[in-house]
């Protein structure tokens, strides 16, 4: 009896100091899971805060919140090329012999881009059931471009500008698409100047990020931003497919023409025409295509003219990379803004909108023009991205208010390309032009003062009358 009760006491201690241990690697588990949580809660966190910001307000359920996050990703790895090749054409050689650079860039590049853009809208209209497709295409391309890029800037070969083509080919491509996708997206009791709002903020804000890395990349060789671009662009690519089915439906759509006549803003079939144009718009439309165009040339000039002028004569006191850098991120911060204050307008009035800021716009250049100094070209270059992001919204608002639904995708598409060709004439101007501060701003000043000039009537006319009596989404 006593064996027993000594041996049901051992077996008592030895369970106790079983639990005690079985207890002690329960809790060193939950440590580890805790410390793993811990870990990961920035990446986990962060990711479930930008999927809640992305998919608020119903854009999760229609799909919008993807294309948010596609154009982000887009966004961030567009920027990685830049970076790779600002460095390798513009940074790694004096102002002179860049300047020539840049223009045998732009030459090779953005001259054949000018003939092939007209081509990219009317193009895509073939391609109604296959957007999804489209947009991956034009994602896969750019990964493998950078790729072949990758060995070129460290080479210096030819390569460099037929690949530097093909991905601003397909990244205008895949702006066109994304353009023509909105509609299809929307949210209920959305506007499409809102919704266009969301996806601009979504890819300046990756812009923002990817830059600094981009840039740390680009610090350990001239490869590695591009690297970084195949990676983003292969996951852009599976994104694309992520996007609802409905993006691919072309059911109650046509093509649309760019012009104003009256006797065609009923739809194309009512009276044939020998060539399609864009004449479903209405004459606001149009005229705030131009008023845009002139805007979006404007952008090109000054990107380009600032960027040398500010590498041969810096802002004061500081350096040419510092410089730069003040003028893009006031680039930049403008833009946000407008798009913000886009967002909260949503589509009131906005012929209206854009005349004022085109005249906003032309009283800044002249300004600078004038009293040429640092801040004022630093000013100029936010104003600048202010009004280009919020005449572009007002651009949307109207063809959503004015162009039929059966042709809104179309006018997206085409209008997107015109507004591309816009940019590429200005960039050309500004790489031509002499580096003198006064004389560019004054060329800048005439652009946009030219563009004013010849829509500012056909704008406040058609404000005045309303526009066509179409149902508005709010």
């Amino acid at each position: 009896m006593a064996a027993a009760r000594s041996s049901h006491g051992s077996t008592g201690i030895g369970g106790a100091k079983g639990s005690s241990r079985g207890g002690g690697s329960a809790r060193m588990s939950g440590s580890v899971r805790a410390v793993g949580r811990a870990l990961h809660f920035p990446v986990t966190g962060t990711a479930r805060g930008i999927r809640k910001a992305t998919h608020a307000h119903g854009a999760g359920e229609s799909g919008l919140g993807k294309l948010i996050e596609l154009h982000a990703v887009n966004g961030a790895g567009d920027v990685m090329i830049t970076v790779a090749l600002a460095s390798t054409v513009f940074f790694s050689v004096p102002t002179d012999e860049a300047r020539g650079r840049v223009a045998l860039y732009l030459a090779i590049t953005m001259a054949p881009f000018t003939l092939l853009a007209p081509v990219i809208g009317p193009l895509l209209d073939r391609l109604p059931h296959g957007r999804r497709a489209a947009m991956a295409g034009a994602m896969l391309a750019r990964a493998l471009l950078a790729l072949l890029l990758s060995g070129a800037v460290v080479s210096g070969g030819i390569e460099l500008y037929p690949a530097a083509l093909g991905v601003l080919v397909a990244s205008k491509a895949y702006g066109v698409v994304r353009s023509a996708v909105v509609p299809r997206l929307l949210p209920p009791r959305f506007s499409l100047v809102k919704a266009n709002s969301r996806v601009t903020l979504g890819g300046l804000l990756a812009t923002g990020v990817a830059a600094p890395i981009g840039a740390g990349l680009q610090a350990l060789g001239a490869r590695w931003p591009l690297y970084g671009a195949f990676v983003i662009f292969v996951a852009g690519m599976f994104l694309s497919f992520s996007l609802p089915s409905k993006v691919d439906s072309a059911k109650g759509e046509d093509k649309a023409l760019l012009a104003a006549d009256e006797e065609h803003l009923h739809g194309p079939h009512l009276k044939k025409v020998p060539r399609p144009g864009l004449r479903t718009v209405g004459t606001a439309v149009t005229h705030a295509l131009a008023a845009n165009a002139a805007l979006r040339c404007l952008s090109g000039f000054l990107i380009f003219f600032l960027a040398f002028l500010l590498r041969e004569h810096p802002l004061t006191g500081e350096s040419a990379a510092v410089s730069l850098g003040i003028v893009g991120v006031s680039a930049g911060a403008g833009n946000a803004l407008g798009t913000a204050v886009g967002a909260w307008l949503k589509s009131r009035a906005p012929e209206i909108i854009i005349v004022t800021v085109v005249a906003f716009v032309l009283g800044a250049a002249v300004t600078a023009a004038v009293f040429f100094g640092a801040v004022l070209v630093a000013c100029l270059a936010a104003v600048a991205g202010f009004a280009q992001a919020l005449a572009k919204l007002s651009l949307d608002a109207l063809i959503q208010r004015d162009v039929p639904e059966l042709v809104r995708t179309s006018a997206f598409a085409r209008s997107e390309t015109l507004l591309q060709v816009a940019w590429v004439i200005g960039g050309g101007v500004g790489i031509a032009l002499p580096l003198n501060g006064t004389l560019g701003l004054s060329v800048a000043a005439g652009i946009v003062a030219l563009g004013w000039l010849t829509t500012v009537r056909g704008l406040l006319s058609t404000a005045r009358h309303g526009g066509p009596a179409r149902t508005r989404v709010t």
